[in-house]
């Protein structure tokens, strides 16, 4: 990649080609490009109302992570309690942070609560790491404060950021995590009062 050092403020790299595209700073595009962002600067300010900080999910999921280890609500893909191996744990939490640090990278804080990421992130995590919910319950039954739908989208959102990175060997992974997804919105619409309004 071209090096930045001595290229001029009004020097910008093409994101798709190593071409740089000139705009002269008293020009009539210059200013109206410039009044532009200024503008959509001010309505992003609004839409968030002024807020420019926001609560991340790390505690969240560390805290679900700990109360499912604790409550022994979650097995490894062998059956075997998740609590006696404090690997096992450790994955489950590392690869949610891992999903948790992947939705900074899209608009879920502004979608979403920080609990609701972060339930989703230990959801991804679960799958992604082969831990399931002990007796073959739902995911969904173990997440507090979340519904199908929403566990649905981020998810999704999420999904779409990240599986371009894994590569081709981690797409049979996310198609069994949407399988799940799908089977458990089925469910959700068969029985209206299943999970289906939030837990305070």
């Amino acid at each position: 990649s071209p090096s930045m050092a001595g290229a001029s403020p009004t020097t910008m790299p093409s994101p798709s080609s190593s071409d740089n595209i000139q705009i002269d700073p008293k020009s009539e595009e210059y200013v109206r490009l410039k009044e532009r962002v200024l503008l959509l600067e001010r309505v992003i300010l609004h839409t968030i109302g002024f807020e420019l900080s926001i609560d991340h999910p790390y505690k969240f999921l560390v805290d679900c992570v700990q109360n499912m280890n604790k409550k022994r609500s979650i097995e490894g893909k062998d059956g075997q309690p998740v609590g006696k191996s404090a690997q096992m744990i450790q994955e489950l939490a590392q690869n949610a942070m891992n999903f948790a640090n992947d939705s900074m990278h899209t608009t879920l804080c502004l979608q979403f609560t920080a609990n609701e990421i972060a339930m989703a992130c230990v959801y991804l995590s679960g799958k992604y790491s082969g831990i399931r919910p002990v007796g073959g319950k739902p995911w969904i039954e173990l997440l507090d404060g979340i519904t199908v739908e929403e566990l649905t989208s981020i998810s999704i959102q999420i999904l779409e950021l990240v599986q371009p990175k894994k590569g081709m060997d981690s797409e049979m992974a996310f198609k069994m995590i949407r399988k799940d997804l799908d089977d458990m919105a089925r469910e959700g619409a068969a029985a209206p009062d299943a999970k289906r309004q939030k837990t305070n």
